[in-house]
């Protein structure tokens, strides 16, 4: 069992790492290539901060473990929000005040709730997948026109003062490049190692993509947050939240479910699909803005809540381990 889990560990620390490049890369090209802030923002880091999901799960699924595939997906959604954003808000309150992001809570609430009709018959079939990647399409193109109208937004001046263009043209390319290949190696033996673990401990493929693998592909978001929420950056940490758990739940699952159709159990939807949504549904209530107008907030109580979720989240999923 040690070269499994040295090939976890290392795996999932080249995965960050290049994930990291790779978003680097890509923002300071976008931003070379004239690409509005609020654009970079929200695509391009969104899909860099998605990428170690997208790969991972990708893989999976060709390899013939649907389980690390989907777990991957949503085990990330439910860490993001419980884990990430409850540590995040704990450290200090996070502030809605993006109109764009305000528009994407319900967004958010509603692909989670079609996601989880579509899971209700045990199954992720090719067509299923086909119309995820059709509305995470459609979203990415509503999300690019709204940018492009909308000429001032508290999240693209936020991103416009984080970043500028730190690179030239051709290293920002380079790393691109860079981080791309080696987020598919890393992958690969992050998969590679999961697998062995779910073998030597005689667990299900589904509790390691919900629990190692979705913590470990989840630390870009986990980062971004933090330091984030720490410069008082609150759009762009709620933003990396929202826009990642909408690439996991449609572009994630959609392409692994476009390279394999996976059948998954009846406690995906019983007990994984529906803390997702409660989790989902308790961020819209918390950060939509009941309190009045601009005035939507995650403060520190709310977040130790969420931290009490996914702690027991993971010890219902210690003891179906210990029941099994």
């Amino acid at each position: 069992m040690i070269t499994p889990i040295l090939a976890v560990v290392f795996g999932l620390a080249l995965l960050v790492w290049s994930a990291d490049r790779f978003v680097d890369g890509a923002a300071s090209a976008a931003c070379r290539l004239g690409m509005p802030s609020l654009l970079i923002g929200m695509v391009i880091v969104g899909f860099g901060t998605s990428a170690p999901e997208m790969v991972v799960s990708a893989l999976a699924a060709s390899h013939g473990n649907p389980g690390i595939a989907l777990g991957n997906a949503f085990g990330s959604n439910i860490t993001n929000i419980a884990l990430i954003l409850g540590l995040t808000a704990v450290i200090r309150p996070v502030m809605v005040h993006s109109r764009v992001l305000r528009t994407e809570l319900p967004i958010l609430t509603a692909v989670t709730a079609f996601a989880a009709w579509q899971l209700m018959d045990g199954e992720v079939s090719r067509g299923d997948a086909a119309m995820l990647l059709v509305v995470f399409g459609g979203l990415m193109a509503w999300t690019v026109w709204q940018g492009m109208r909308r000429k001032t937004d508290s999240l693209g001046l936020e991103m416009a003062q984080e970043m500028g263009c730190p690179m030239p043209l051709r290293r920002a390319l380079t790393w691109l490049a860079v981080g791309l290949a080696l987020l598919v190696a890393s992958s690969r033996i992050l998969v590679w190692g999961a697998v062995e673990l779910a073998r030597g401990f005689g667990v299900s493929d589904m509790i390691i993509g919900l629990t190692i693998v979705a913590v470990g592909t989840s630390l870009p978001e986990l980062a971004s947050s933090i330091i984030a929420a720490r410069k008082g950056e609150d759009d762009i940490a709620l933003g990396n939240i929202l826009g990642s758990n909408l690439f996991n739940t449609l572009a994630v699952v959609g392409i692994a479910g476009s390279i394999s159709p996976m059948s998954v159990g009846p406690e995906v939807f019983s007990r994984d699909i529906l803390v997702m949504a409660g989790l989902t549904f308790s961020l819209f209530v918390m950060g939509y803005g009941f309190r009045g107008p601009g005035q939507g907030r995650i403060n520190r109580f709310e977040g130790t809540f969420l931290l009490v979720c996914y702690v027991g989240y993971v010890s219902v999923l210690i003891r179906s381990v210990l029941l099994a």
